[in-house]
């Protein structure tokens, strides 16, 4: 039967892949994100879109809303917006710890308070039993990223993951994480990515190469399956071993 399926960021990358990939499967799909022309632009058989800011409640209770005439239940909820708030409007403040304070508050709120308020939102219309939440956090919340702001906001979804598996687990409804390492195509890395850079990170991978938005979009669909019924409250690393490293 085809399930109803909201991804945030799903307009591009990671979220974009794994549009394709439930829309192969039959799926309804709900694509969710703050740009309305790169929602409408993307090539997702018979996917719905709703545009707006995640970080903001109002925005949120609309997508509440929506979901309701839409769908009515959700049975996966995979939240693959963010980014890093180096890509994000800069303070205009000239002062040290204005500009600290301003970027952990724009990396927590694009990543972390999105994702929680778009949770609480739809956590009563999961599907129960066989919902599925899925978060996409990143090797940063291991490893740090050369910003503190934006590994510690993904870092934040774990312990949050894990308390909602508690949580929803007598309903049926798995919860999980997802942590990609350095994922080729997509907005975060860019193809302007220093060559230098590129190759020591995948000079990371004990495999050798780059991650693709398909990897962590496969490991999602997995997720989301009969097969893995049984796997909740855990983080799945998708990045060649580097946060292992050499």
């Amino acid at each position: 039967m085809a399930r109803n399926v909201v991804i945030s960021g799903g307009g591009t990358g990671i979220g974009l892949a794994a549009a394709r990939v439930f829309a192969g499967d039959g799926d309804r799909v709900l694509l969710l994100g703050r740009r309305r022309e790169v929602l409408e632009k993307a090539e997702v058989p018979g996917a719905l879109t709703y545009a707006g800011d995640l970080s903001e409640p109002e925005v949120v209770r609309g997508v509440g809303r929506f979901v309701a005439e839409e769908f009515g239940t959700v049975d996966v909820l995979v939240h693959g917006a963010g980014g890093t708030g180096a890509l994000e409007p800069g303070s205009v403040s000239s002062d040290p710890l204005d500009r600290v304070a301003h970027d952990w508050t724009v990396n927590f709120r694009i990543n972390t308070l999105s994702a929680a308020l778009l949770t609480e939102a739809l956590k009563p219309r999961l599907a129960e039993p066989g919902g599925r939440v899925l978060f996409v956090s990143s090797i940063a919340a291991y490893r740090g990223s050369g910003s503190g702001a934006y590994g510690g906001a993904k870092a934040a979804l774990h312990p949050y993951a894990h308390d909602l598996a508690r949580d929803l687990g007598p309903r049926g409804i798995t919860v999980n994480v997802v942590a990609p390492g350095y994922i080729e195509d997509t907005e975060f890395f860019g193809p302007q990515i220093d060559p230098a850079r590129r190759e020591r990170l995948i000079n990371d991978t004990s495999t050798g190469r780059a991650g693709t938005p398909g990897d962590v979009a496969a490991t999602l669909h997995w997720l989301a399956s009969p097969a893995a019924g049984h796997v909740t409250s855990q983080v799945i690393q998708v990045n060649g071993g580097a946060e292992r490293g050499r």
